[in-house]
């Protein structure tokens, strides 16, 4: 794989969940298994090179140390990106910010971050929020 080559839709993705589970600088074992997750069983990475994923780290680690790397970041994400998997971003993004049982500050913060950038119908991202909770609940 070249260092250089452009971001395919599901480096998209997988860079929003790293920079998800990257926001609140704490990248907790249970956002890891949620990203392992899903790239090993949704139907949207299947065909994904996971050797790719070193790579999106640390692109997204690098962005994020920028002063203006979110914005970067953000745009590499919709160039690479279909309008029609914006939905599917953002519920891969809950489902990590969920996955240690709660999301609060910065991951809150980055949530509604991608809502904005990805232009999401407010309503739409509610129904997935809520979805990503009730995935997540515990007893």
């Amino acid at each position: 794989m070249l260092e250089d080559a452009p971001l395919t839709a599901q480096d998209a993705l997988a860079a929003l969940m790293i920079a998800v589970s990257a926001s609140d600088e704490n990248i907790r074992t249970a956002e890891l298994v949620k990203i392992n997750s899903a790239i090993n069983n949704l139907p949207v990475f299947a065909d994904y090179d996971l050797e790719r994923l070193p790579r999106m780290s640390r692109m997204v680690f690098s962005l994020l140390e920028q002063e203006d790397g979110l914005e970067a970041l953000f745009g590499l994400i919709r160039d690479a990106l279909p309008e029609r998997l914006y939905e599917t971003a953002y519920a891969l993004s809950c489902d990590v910010a969920a996955a240690d049982g709660h999301i609060v500050g910065t991951e809150v913060r980055m949530l509604e971050e991608i809502r904005e950038e990805l232009n999401l119908d407010r309503l739409h991202a509610a129904a997935i929020e809520r979805g990503s909770r009730a995935r997540h609940m515990t007893l």
